[in-house]
């Protein structure tokens, strides 16, 4: 393809792919806007502030067609999910083609399964292959490098409270990612959440108790699974009381008991029935509506501190850090390659910086 952009967003159509789409023509990064309709492409597009340099592209959701189409880019940005369903052949297809791929999932099984068996490709291939490069979990390692860089501090306690309505995708994902084995650190070894952990948590800046979930664990204690300066890690998700706090737990406890009778294919079609009962498209965020905060208790044997990021706007923050990865590429500024987070892959000061520009981070 003659002038082919070096970015391709692949499933633009949604709230969070037209949010990415906003932030590269912030950046003025041209890319290609493809999936499997031109009309909704198009339509998505129209909706985008910012004039983005765009070419469409339709493309059926398979290995071959999506590697043909990705030949000749340098980088493949992957919204398609629930990514445990959806997502392998894009990840195959950005190797083949030789691509650098970033995805915005939370779904851990997912990630450590693209890990394990691509991890290693992308890095003889000098490529990085980075999950979730999104508010979740990307904000929350923002926190825990920053705690790191404390000499002694050697366990973590982080705490999101995201403000903002979850896409039709993320509820697919999250109720996906809720019922399916949660990790965290603990001792220098992985461990498992108990089922339908529900906890009471204290946030900076509330006086009202809030309820906590897992949230599939996060990426955190993934990321820092084999780091030596990390002996734990525990990621929780924080919500006032309410109905969906209720709704959660009740269909995680139903998962429980339908796990011991159903298939793993008929208990992915259990929660994308669950998902797809609540979900709808929210409003576009409002920065000084949703506030959000990242809370992060950091202690070693004879230290501790406290990280709080004071940040807004979950979704507008994964367009942005998106579109900052695009551009660090692109300007030869990679500084890891394989399966990494984005603090590793980009530094993450430099991800603070670039929140913070698009008004979207003030750290206290």
């Amino acid at each position: 393809m003659s002038n082919q952009p070096s970015v391709v967003v692949y499933g633009i159509n949604g709230y969070t792919g037209r949010l990415i789409a906003e932030y590269l023509a912030k950046r003025h990064i041209p890319f290609i806007a493809a999936g499997r309709d031109r009309q909704k492409i198009e339509a998505a597009l129209a909706r985008v502030p910012g004039q983005p340099q765009a070419q469409v592209q339709t493309v059926s959701h398979d290995e071959a067609a999506l590697t043909a189409l990705f030949k000749g880019a340098r980088i493949v940005i992957n919204v398609v999910g629930p990514f445990g369903q959806l997502g392998e052949p894009v990840v195959r297809a950005a190797l083949a083609a030789g691509c650098h791929y970033i995805d915005t999932t939370g779904e851990g099984d997912y990630a450590l399964d693209m890990r394990d068996r691509y991890g290693a490709a992308f890095a003889a291939k000098d490529l990085v292959l980075i999950s979730a490069c999104s508010f979740m979990w990307t904000a929350g390692m923002i926190a825990a490098e920053i705690a790191l860089e404390s000499p002694g501090i050697d366990s973590l306690d982080i705490l999101y409270t995201p403000r903002a309505a979850p896409t039709v995708a993320s509820t697919l994902s999250f109720l996906r990612m809720a019922c399916l084995p949660q990790y965290f650190k603990q001792d220098h070894q992985l461990a498992t959440w108990p089922a339908v952990t529900c906890l009471d948590v204290a946030v900076p800046g509330h006086h009202a108790i809030h309820a906590a979930l897992p949230w599939g664990g996060g990426f955190e204690p993934l990321w820092l699974a084999k780091d030596a300066r990390v002996r734990n890690c525990k990621v929780m998700v924080a919500f006032p009381k309410g109905p969906l706090i209720d709704y959660l737990v009740a269909r995680m406890a139903e998962y429980a008991e339908l796990s011991k009778t159903k298939s793993k294919e008929e208990l992915e079609a259990v929660t994308n029935a669950w998902g797809s009962a609540i979900a709808q498209e929210p409003p576009k965020e409002i920065a000084e509506v949703n506030h959000t905060i990242i809370s992060c208790w950091a202690r070693g044997t004879m230290t501790g501190k406290q990280t709080v990021l004071y940040t807004t706007s979950p979704y507008l923050q994964t367009g942005s850090l998106i579109a900052e990865a695009c551009h660090r590429i692109l300007g030869g500024q990679l500084l890891a390659t394989g399966f990494q987070p984005a603090t590793q892959a980009f530094g993450h000061r430099a991800l603070l910086a670039a929140l913070a520009e698009d008004g979207l981070h003030c750290w206290a």
